[in-house]
């Protein structure tokens, strides 16, 4: 054929097509460029490579007979030691030279010389309450009481107070004065109080009048020889010093206002010289079992401790770690050791802390979150589970319903945070209100204790989580013998497996490992991982602790209670 001959035939089947075009055919044609308008511009890339949501962590290649592998974080490989500290160099030491693990006196020192990377160079966190502390206010506070606690021959100093400056400060004391340090949870029973003295063998308590029942403790209790009391501003003019009648003045009691005060402004000012070779003192912590029984009492080494927040530090990608733009709010007590850990977290980072009084006590966020503008918090299962339930009450209509799933598409189908959106954005007016500033928080963290009767946070919960509030959330699992978190979810794990009512803790973090044992009717074999768990490593008081639960690994190598 000539091309004369292809032009002709070319101009007939244009002239045909013409012919029978008609407005269907401009209908279908404009929807297909829509569509692939649509798909191409709309199209976005997974916050994470969905290999690396596939096998969050790996098994030994060998196992005994009766276990499963040891399965460790990727972040960990079983060719290196889990991680067991915070690698503190002395001044003046090589960057190559290997560094100590540190302990909770290296964690203060840190805060207040400052951040010394990326943006945040040089930033200094804040530590907010009513009234705004500075570093070096807390400081003093740190060295004053410490030596007063140590004069008066203090060794084991309980600390009995809601969230505050005054907790971390008293907790930071007892490491540079050589005190043994006892966390005991707040707003318990006068039995409870009593109870968890006795087992700690205290001899000094730091608490506030209102709650600490004085009276009981000192009739049941006649090893205590020094009190403190945290007086509000509202009660410094009453006289707290005195004790009452009967007690034969067997109990030093005095004021922290009091302790401060009778000192000049300049004393305290410097941390005290301390032999960094030499241990630190442990912290007493208790664990309230599941059957409500007496609280088991747990002591942790400063080594637990800091193995427990490096392992935090390094569980979130670098560019979204705390910095001191931060603002971080426990928004669960510090007598957990989870939110204990992720406390000290943001306070090596730099980041600001914020304290309310109300921490662990209320289950409604807002409350918790009153007064401030927190862009990180840790919170209970039972606060985040009656915030999910107000907040997905509130969806009833159509178009929520429709914002909602768009949303948990771009979650669940997209790998991605949803993006602003006239659709997205339907159901702003119905998130719950977090802070002072809606929108501001970027990651909530929340631990399921181990034995406890709290529910499991299911997957589609925890995406719903992440739509209502604009944050991404963490899940953990906690236990009585582990400093921090056994495991815990990935910074991008939005997934949603089945009909979302499952649930599971990730992979183990950098300073643990796990492995499952038969236990009863459940036997490991080559198919099948279900058994006792057990977790290993630096962060675990003796270095090993079985949990007391069965528990399965998935197909993803994470972790979930059966």
């Amino acid at each position: 054929m000539s091309f004369s001959g292809f032009l002709a035939q070319l101009d007939d089947g244009l002239s045909s097509l013409v012919g029978q075009w008609n407005v269907y055919s401009t209908a279908i044609v404009t929807l297909l460029v829509l569509l692939t308008t649509y798909s191409i511009t709309s199209r976005v890339e997974p916050e994470i490579h969905p290999m690396l949501l596939a096998r969050q962590g790996h098994g030994s290649p060998v196992r005994q007979e009766g276990e499963s592998p040891i399965y460790r974080s990727n972040a960990a490989p079983h060719s290196m030691p889990l991680n067991s500290g915070l690698n503190v160099k002395e001044p003046g030491a090589s960057k190559w030279a290997q560094g100590r693990d540190g302990d909770l006196r290296d964690i203060w020192r840190k805060a207040i010389a400052g951040s010394t990377e990326g943006d945040g160079a040089g930033g200094k966190g804040r530590f907010l309450t009513v009234h705004r502390h500075r570093e070096n206010d807390i400081t003093r506070q740190i060295n004053l009481i410490g030596q007063h606690i140590s004069s008066q021959g203090g060794s084991k100093v309980a600390i009995y107070l809601p969230n505050s400056v005054e907790y971390i400060a008293t907790l930071f004391a007892c490491a540079f004065y050589n005190v043994t340090a006892i966390l005991l949870p707040y707003d318990q029973s006068d039995a409870s109080v009593i109870s968890m003295l006795q087992q700690s063998g205290a001899d000094t308590v730091v608490t506030c009048p209102g709650t600490f029942p004085f009276d009981s403790v000192v009739k049941s209790y006649p090893a205590l020889r020094q009190l403190i009391w945290v007086v509000d501003e509202g009660s410094k003019h009453l006289d707290w010093n005195e004790v009452p009648k009967g007690m034969g003045g067997k109990v030093n009691v005095s004021t922290w206002q009091d302790i401060l005060n009778d000192n000049p402004q300049t004393a305290g000012t410097e941390l005290p010289s301390t032999d960094n070779k030499a241990a630190a003192p442990d912290v007493i912590m208790f664990w309230t079992p599941k059957t409500n029984s007496v609280e088991e009492m747990v002591r942790f080494t400063q080594g637990n401790l800091v193995s427990a927040v490096s392992a935090q530090l390094v569980a979130i990608p670098t560019k979204e770690r705390f910095s001191p733009a931060d603002l971080f709010l426990p928004a669960a007590s510090l007598s957990s050791s989870y939110t204990l850990v992720l406390a000290l977290v943001a306070i090596y980072s730099n980041a600001s802390v914020a304290f309310t009084a109300v921490a662990g006590r209320s289950p409604d966020l807002a409350i918790a979150t009153q007064g401030v503008a927190p862009t990180v918090i840790v919170a209970t299962p039972e606060t985040l589970s009656n915030t999910h339930a107000e907040t997905k009450g509130k969806i009833t209509s159509l178009l929520a319903s429709l914002s909602h799933w768009v949303q948990t598409r771009s979650l669940v189908q997209n790998g991605v945070m949803p993006a602003a959106s006239f659709l997205a954005s339907y159901n702003d007016t119905l998130r719950p209100s977090i802070g002072t500033k809606p929108g501001k928080l970027r990651l909530v963290y929340v631990a399921h204790p181990a034995n406890s009767s709290t529910p499991l946070l299911s997957e589609l919960a925890l995406s719903d989580l992440r739509a209502f509030t604009g944050a991404r959330v963490i899940y953990a699992l906690s236990a009585a013998p582990c400093a921090g978190a056994v495991a815990q979810t990935q910074f991008h794990d939005y997934r949603v497996s089945g009909d979302g009512k499952g649930s599971h803790f990730g992979p183990p973090v950098s300073s643990t490992e796990i492995l499952l044992r038969d236990s009863g009717s459940h036997k490991i074999t080559d198919e099948n991982y279900t058994g006792s768990v057990v977790v290993r490593g630096p962060a675990i008081v003796g270095g090993e602790a079985a949990l007391g639960l069965v528990a399965t690994i998935r197909d993803d190598n994470t972790i979930a209670v059966v």
